[in-house]
């Protein structure tokens, strides 16, 4: 069988003030597109289709058209789960005749969520993201406190009725220990009891997840995240974002290759001053129509900068300075050796090192205690 993997769509998502529903109309219908060029015997979306729990209209409007196009025209099973994001009730609903045109949508976790769901000889096995309170009522285990504990209860139910000798497919919405997380991704714990291990996933050929936005966010034989349907913020701007395919026997052995959507408006980073980032030389080898984060390296006072910049880069979502930046650095490096209550020899070696990143020698300890003894005697002199 062959099914694709998806996640964290992010419907409705606003970045710096900028709703992302066109661009993820644009990239949508080329997954349409992909799924019609592929034919899989399923799509997989891992959750977070939706950016908030109540989302925009459009937003709502434009999932009704993609998983229409999906499953009604092209005729392709959906097996999908809420994530973290997504309001669980709201995509419950309707799902007792969804599945009647083969549109499995896991919006709120029940008993029946450790049931499979069975597509050409494989078991999908659908576990909506659910808080461990939530999981702790479910299976009336007051053992459940954390994610970890959770997913294991909930694993350990699905295994007293697992088939090891047909294809397993678990989908998921979890953090995997070790991941590689970014700043659009929303943290599901505190002080690490979010986090899950991927030792869990054992039991099953594939494990299709979603919450962290890269498709390497761990490295994994068996334990996968897609990665986001797009870019949500600068700190993902360097990564690459991918649908997977996936074809499985029916052992559960499988190969795994990458699709990608191509987005007409990207989002990436720019470093310069500001004469070289307004020069064409320079910047007719940019997409400029991009969405832009630039630091300016200028030294000094410019005047309007952003609305200057945005002759050339209409998309510029942030601007900061570097001089601010290491300003910041600096204060904050300063509050912190201040409240530690050293002494003045003990201080001055901190800064010395942490600016000169130099050893700070016998010698040069000496000199200094010297320098420090003699300015306070002085001060006491007064």
């Amino acid at each position: 069988m062959k099914f694709i993997h998806t996640a964290d769509w992010h419907l409705g998502k606003l970045v710096h003030g900028i709703y992302m529903t066109p661009n993820q109309r644009e990239v949508l219908e080329q997954f349409v597109d992909l799924v019609a060029d592929e034919k899989p015997d399923a799509v997989i979306i891992a959750g977070d289709l939706y950016d908030r729990s109540v989302p925009p209209i459009d937003a709502v409007e434009l999932l009704d058209d993609i998983l229409f196009k999906i499953n009604v025209t092209l005729k392709t099973p959906i097996i999908s789960i809420a994530g973290n994001h997504d309001s669980a009730e709201r995509l419950s609903f309707g799902t007792s005749w969804y599945k009647h045109s083969q549109l499995h949508l896991s919006g709120k976790l029940t008993p029946f969520s450790l049931e499979p769901v069975r597509l050409i000889g494989a078991n999908f096995y659908l576990l909506p993201y659910a808080e461990p309170g939530v999981v702790r009522q479910l299976l009336n285990d007051d053992s459940i406190h954390s994610h970890q504990d959770a997913m294991k209860a909930l694993i350990g139910k699905i295994e007293e009725q697992l088939n090891p000798n047909e294809p397993n497919i678990l989908v998921g919405h979890a953090f995997v220990l070790g991941g590689q997380t970014s700043d659009s991704e929303r943290i599901l714990s505190v002080g690490g009891s979010g986090c899950v291990s991927a030792e869990l996933f054992e039991p099953f050929s594939y494990t299709a997840l979603g919450h962290l936005h890269s498709p390497d966010a761990i490295k994994h034989d068996k334990v996968k995240y897609s990665g986001s349907l797009l870019k949500y913020s600068f700190s993902e701007a360097k990564q690459r974002k991918a649908i997977s395919i996936i074809e499985m026997d029916d052992k559960g052995l499988f190969t795994h290759r990458e699709r990608y959507l191509i987005p007409s408006i990207d989002m990436h980073e720019l470093e310069g001053h500001m004469d070289e980032l307004l020069d064409p030389q320079f910047y007719e080898k940019q997409k400029t129509n991009d969405y832009v984060k630039i630091t300016l390296l200028d030294e000094g006072e410019i005047i309007d900068p952003i609305n200057k910049l945005r002759q050339v880069y209409p998309n510029v979502l942030h601007l900061e300075r570097k001089m601010d930046l290491t300003d910041l650095k600096h204060k904050q490096f300063y509050q912190s050796i201040r409240s530690e209550k050293k002494s003045e020899i003990e201080l001055f070696e901190q800064f010395y090192t942490e600016m000169t990143t130099a050893e700070f020698t016998q010698e040069k300890r000496e000199t200094m205690s010297d320098i420090i003894n003699s300015v306070l005697r002085g001060e006491a002199a007064k």
